[in-house]
């Protein structure tokens, strides 16, 4: 949201207000077509060097992987867009899986450990609201409490034995593979297309830009600022407890430690996609693709050193280029931050001269 100048009239305003964001759409437009070209690119490199890559069973894996990183990716990317942050998306999706888990082998009935899931990640999510918005604790603080809570309580619920998912039920067939086609990929496509509508087509997308770009402006413009951060991170812990149902239908097994680490990827692929690390600007559609790139990254290496014979973690090798990545885009989104400045500075200065 940008303030009004003293010597700028409406028309003016908004003519500039708009070209900027314009800019802003063109700039991220350019990124996310570059990042899937990479995408596809690296898909037919890791094919060329290993034939394996493509086969069906392969394509289901990696949509399995992609599902629950790209949903809490999406979720996440409305906390990022107010400029800040949530370190427990990972650790809230595995302990929404680990206590609908336990509940489901107590002998709670298959369905109703979809609700509890959600239930878990939307009051996670309601938590670190109430953290950030109303009590004013800095979200990596307030988000790495929960994040180091929900950690713990997944371990000592999975401790002994550990939580186990059925397999070859509906729960499996809706929510991860049906019979060999990977369903994953078209929850993922309708989840994007409903953050995308919430970010871009209604006020509470809205006002979370608004106040990622200049949240003091934004409460002087009468808007709840606590309210709509809340909302941010109802949304993302909210995504988390969705995450955790694709997760526990792919992945039938929970054990401890699971999951640890989910929530750098999926974070990591939201700055890959262009959503600004400051806030004020999202790119929903960026988030997807920049999972997509981390899990076909990670997979590929898998056959690449399996095929050679390399004795190297993928893993490890993967968070290399993932690091290398994440500072390339954040790179790219200083890059357009200041060529958005030099816009804002000629438009005050074009003022002036008038």
């Amino acid at each position: 949201m940008l303030p009004i100048e003293k010597n700028e009239g409406v028309v003016g305003h908004m003519f500039w207000k708009n070209k900027i964001f314009k800019d802003r759409k063109i700039l991220l437009g350019r990124q996310n077509c570059i990042i899937l070209i990479v995408v596809l690119a690296l898909i037919i490199i890791f094919t060329m060097l290993n034939p394996n890559f493509l086969v069906k069973f392969n394509i289901v894996s990696m949509v399995q992987s992609l599902a629950p990183y790209a949903i809490m990716g999406l979720g996440v990317t409305f906390v990022i867009a107010t400029g800040e942050i949530d370190l427990s998306i990972g650790t809230t999706c595995i302990a929404a899986a680990a206590v609908a888990g336990k509940l489901y082998m107590l002998g709670l009935p298959l369905v109703c450990t979809i609700p509890i899931m959600l239930l878990i990640g939307a009051i996670i999510g309601l938590v670190n609201g109430f953290f950030v918005a109303r009590l004013k604790i800095p979200s990596f603080i307030a988000t790495l409490g929960t994040m180091m809570l929900g950690r713990g309580l997944s371990a000592i619920i999975v401790s002994v034995p550990n939580v186990f998912f059925p397999n070859g039920t509906w729960f499996n067939k809706i929510f991860s593979n049906y019979n060999t086609i990977p369903v994953g990929l078209v929850w993922v496509v309708f989840f994007m297309l409903i953050s995308m509508y919430l970010m871009y087509r209604c006020k509470i997308g809205r006002y979370i830009l608004s106040i990622g770009s200049n949240q003091e402006a934004t409460r002087l413009s009468g808007i709840n600022v606590e309210k709509y951060k809340t909302v941010a991170y109802v949304i993302s812990g909210l995504a988390s407890g969705i995450a955790a149902v694709f997760w526990s239908a792919s992945f039938a097994t929970i054990a401890t430690a699971t999951g640890n680490g989910m929530e750098l990827d999926a974070i990591a692929g939201v700055y890959i996609g262009g959503t600004s690390a400051t806030g004020g600007t999202a790119s929903v559609g960026g988030s997807v693709i920049g999972a997509a790139l981390l899990v076909v990254i990670r997979n590929g290496l898998n056959f690449v050193l399996a095929r050679f014979s390399i004795n190297l973690n993928s893993t490890y090798v993967t968070y290399v280029l993932t690091g290398i990545i994440v500072v390339v885009a954040v790179l790219i989104d200083v890059i357009r931050s200041q060529e958005i400045g030099r816009v804002k500075i000629f438009k005050k200065t074009a003022n002036n001269k008038e």
